[in-house]
């Protein structure tokens, strides 16, 4: 826990439309070509690796959900199986199919937008283990079939057995409709034995990431990349240059790219946000530190 003259709270992004926003067409340009696309990808059956010591398997489900396997334990971070966010479509299907999980031990949810927080998935999944969500985000999850609710704000951590996780700050918000601003929103940090990973959330990027480098040290950071082209012109997540920006900042040893490709949400093409991320990591020279994962196709660290 950091003394409170250190602490850092991450901001809530304003929801303003930014200037111009009014200039282009996202029903024409992005929504109606997306509802008329073909859905890509394959559901995987995939086989677990048998895991020693620390070692951790990651799989990368799309969009922002991971499976996160340690010492016997599974982790699942901002699960989402639903192929429709209300009205827009998935592009591509989850890497895995929800019945083909191993048994789900703990749930991390960053924040509530639908993307994130998706109740379907969650009561499927959940079978009286506990789930971690921001503070304010408790009644969205309860009575889904979950044994135990922590909520919690940034910087405070708890542990589940030989897990601690603590919530970052952040640079987004967390309201699930535009009323209920009070809903709290974040990263997780994973302390898993000697082995540490972080999953920021749906961060825009800010000036935190250092902060938190130097005040929980990451091994595997987990950092989104795509949805920096909004119809609303307004900052709410990082484009591929930031997020290398942030992972240098972070000090980790590996980036695990996230949070594009599954749902079209803003005007980038579907395919530039791992070209412009390719052509930074050359430019950095980290080849070997950043891992582009597929979905359903498990990664050893």
């Amino acid at each position: 826990m950091l003394s409170k003259g250190s602490r850092h709270k991450g901001r809530r992004v304003g929801l303003r439309p930014g200037k111009g926003w009014l200039r282009r067409n996202f029903i024409t340009e992005v929504y109606l070509p997306s509802l008329f696309s073909r859905r890509h990808g394959t559901a995987l059956r995939p086989k677990f690796p048998v895991l020693s010591g620390d070692q951790i398997c990651l799989t990368w489900i799309g969009h922002a959900s991971f499976l996160v396997s340690w010492r016997e334990l599974n982790i699942l971070i901002d699960p989402i199986w639903s192929l429709w966010l209300k009205v827009v479509k998935r592009l591509r299907h989850p890497g895995i199919r929800l019945d083909n999980l191993p048994a789900i031990d703990l749930v991390l949810v960053t924040h509530a937008h639908f993307d994130h927080l998706d109740r379907k998935t969650l009561r499927k999944i959940a079978a009286a283990q506990p789930i971690i969500v921001p503070d304010g985000v408790g009644a969205l999850v309860h009575g889904l079939g979950f044994n135990r609710v922590e909520e919690l704000k940034p910087w405070e951590s708890v542990s589940m057995g030989e897990i601690q996780v603590t919530l970052t700050p952040c640079h987004h918000w967390g309201a699930r409709v535009l009323r209920d601003t009070y809903r709290g929103f974040g990263g997780f940090h994973l302390s898993l034995g000697s082995r540490t990973l972080f999953h920021c959330g749906d961060s825009a990027y800010f000036d935190g990431f250092r902060q938190i480098g130097e005040h929980l040290p990451t091994e595997i950071a987990l950092l989104p990349i795509g949805s920096y082209e909004p119809p609303s012109k307004r900052e709410v997540h990082m484009n591929p240059e930031q997020a290398v920006q942030a992972f240098r900042e972070l000090k980790a040893k590996y980036m695990v790219p996230m949070h594009y490709g599954s749902f079209r949400l803003s005007y980038e093409p579907p395919d530039e946000p791992v070209r412009r991320l390719r052509k930074e990591v050359a430019t950095y020279g980290l080849e070997n530190s950043v891992k582009i994962m597929n979905e359903g196709i498990p990664m050893m660290f």
